[in-house]
């Protein structure tokens, strides 16, 4: 019997020939990451009585969650992280301003395929766009992985999905993401690993690659994977220096389930509050007001995520009562964007432009939803006190495409 994508590259990682679903393996990760919570990792580290880092290489930080700091508190926080940086000599640390972990993790060539990367953070399933395995780990672990290189974990069963079609005009990766999790539950992947085939992937640029990736682990996904093709080595010639190995499944591979859709006929989807798998059609939604549009994120903040929505705003002014947040994914995406006019289209257009980071997305800083207030966001997460408000808001999931157009219109829509 063949082996799947993800077996392949634990067994690596492993050192092992090969490994079977269910197994327990000890592997080292080609990159661990971690962002402000490395803090808190910090002090675990110190309290397992380490001393040194196994590897300053291997290492990535990027402070991203609460930028720029809150309050004292978050502002200590990155105090402790830059001085433990400096202090263990690791190599790839990234400050305030340079991006969310998981665009820049990728930007500066840190992901290569056949590999695994893990990460204390449930979204490092992003990674799985360029081939490599993407695993969350917890603090406690990552920990542990600074001070002796490796850690454990259970090989997981793997469900291949498969996309078929050519989605219409006006659709776009982050609605048949969606529609999938809508399909799926948002538990109908715990601890397994997901491969994504189908003409409709081999299409997909990595910025799109990356958004489906992103959301398989609100599937409860252990991993979230497209298989290196053409347009992963073409993404790899600008930023990868040095050789590296892509992994396929095997033709006989065994997967737990094979689930095929064709979205020929896929129209604009949202997730509404809340539960990332409440999805439905844009179009059958009543015209729900909105008071804030939330453009960004590791999901959906990228340079062709702002194009469109520059392109749906230009020459227009977002609705009275509307703010629209725009947080780019990173500062190379941010001067990007400058260059090409996106943000400059966008800020005409009345939306507030804030340093890349991740934002209102967890609540942390900027953007927070006041009571009763509702959202359209292109983010990942709806589920109540997501973005700061403990009590009742409403956030929905849609593509970068509906937020700017829900921002123009006031309401959730999808028509431009």
């Amino acid at each position: 019997m063949g082996q799947t994508l993800i077996e392949k590259i634990i067994a690596r990682a492993s050192g092992k020939k090969a490994v079977s679903k269910g197994e327990i393996v000890f592997v080292s990760p080609h990159r661990i990451l971690s962002h402000d919570n490395s803090a808190a990792i910090i002090e675990i580290f110190k309290k397992i009585g380490a001393k040194k880092v196994w590897d300053p290489e291997r290492i990535f930080i990027a402070l991203d969650h609460a930028v720029p700091p809150p309050d004292e508190r978050k502002a200590l926080n990155h105090k402790i992280i830059r001085n433990f940086v400096k202090e263990q000599g690791i190599k790839h640390f990234y400050d305030c301003g340079v991006g969310i972990c998981h665009q820049v993790l990728p930007e500066y060539g840190h992901v290569v395929p056949g590999v695994v990367i893990l990460g204390s953070d449930s979204h490092t399933t992003t990674h799985g766009a360029l081939g490599a395995a993407g695993i969350p780990i917890g603090r406690t672990e990552t920990a542990s992985v600074w001070a002796i290189g490796k850690t454990w974990l259970k090989v997981p069963e793997t469900i291949k999905i498969v996309l078929q079609g050519t989605l219409k005009e006006g659709v776009y990766a982050k609605d048949a993401i969606l529609y999938v999790i809508g399909q799926v539950g948002a538990d109908g992947a715990n601890y397994k690993a997901m491969e994504f085939y189908g003409n409709i992937v081999e299409k997909m640029s990595i910025s799109e690659r990356m958004t489906i990736c992103n959301l398989s682990a609100e599937m409860g996904a252990k991993a979230g994977m497209v298989p290196f093709d053409e347009v992963t080595k073409e993404r790899l010639k600008r930023r990868v220096e040095g050789p590296y190995e892509s992994l396929y499944a095997d033709s006989d591979a065994a997967y737990e389930k094979v689930l095929e859709y064709d979205l020929s006929d896929l129209e604009p989807q949202v997730a509404c509050p809340h539960k990332v798998d409440n999805v439905h059609r844009v179009k059958d939604l009543k015209k729900i007001k909105i008071d804030v549009a939330f453009l960004g994120t590791c999901t959906n903040g990228r340079l062709d995520d702002l194009k469109i929505a520059s392109e749906i705003v230009e020459g227009k002014k977002i609705a009275p009562g509307v703010r629209l947040l725009v947080y780019p994914a990173s500062r190379m995406v941010l001067i990007a964007a400058l260059k090409m006019g996106y943000i400059e289209k966008l800020v005409e257009a009345g939306a507030e432009v804030a340093v890349p980071s991740c934002g209102p997305c967890l609540g942390a800083y900027g953007g927070i939803l006041a009571p009763g207030e509702k959202c359209i966001s292109s983010a990942n997460r709806n589920f109540k006190g997501r973005m700061g408000c403990k009590e009742e808001t409403g956030i929905f999931l849609a593509s970068p495409v509906t937020v700017a157009a829900s921002a123009i219109a006031g309401y959730i829509t999808a028509e431009v």
